[in-house]
């Protein structure tokens, strides 16, 4: 009886349940100490410090081209089809779905975007520049492209080759 007031004592004085502090007396009886055991709590999560620094890691020495799909990220940092799926039901402003990767049996347009540097790379980076404030006028948006560094184009153009190999491997089907 006394133990128990002693319980009562110890949750009210930390606001906690009743339940919570006849766990960690158990557990400090068990073990000899009051750490978790080893194999409960949350499980692992692909947003770990690795998996980010990784992630980031990869859009840094490529930041131009959609190289760095969500599908290549995710096979990559082994993320799970099931963890990508909760995202695109989820929070599709995060993840994306290509219609031609997720009905691999659906018919590939005839201009494919993922050869084409302009859809894959390039639109994306001017659209960046270009949606941050409003253009009055056509010369407004000709400074914009204008801007795009030499380098990022190059970046761009050297990794042309892949893009083709790649195409060439899937046998002309959808390889990012």
């Amino acid at each position: 009886m006394n133990v128990a007031k002693k319980q009562v004592e110890i949750a009210e004085f930390l606001r906690i349940s009743t339940s919570t502090v006849n766990d960690a007396i158990k557990r400090y009886k068990e073990t000899g100490n009051n750490e978790d055991r080893k194999g409960r709590g949350r499980k692992k999560t692909a947003r770990s410090r690795k998996n980010v620094q990784c992630a980031k890691g990869m859009i840094k020495r490529n930041p131009t081209t959609r190289a760095n799909s969500t599908r290549k990220l995710a096979k990559k940092l082994d993320v799970s089809e099931e963890t990508q799926d909760c995202l695109r039901d989820n929070c599709p402003n995060v993840i994306t779905v290509d219609p031609h990767w997720r009905n691999p049996t659906g018919e590939w347009p005839p201009n494919s975007p993922d050869l084409n540097p302009l859809y894959y790379s390039v639109w994306s980076i001017l659209e960046e520049k270009a949606c941050q404030k409003p253009h009055p006028n056509v010369e407004s948006l000709k400074k914009a492209w204008k801007e795009i560094a030499l380098e990022t184009l190059v970046k761009i153009v050297d990794n042309f080759p892949k893009r083709l190999k790649a195409c060439i491997d899937a046998r002309g089907g959808h390889f990012e």
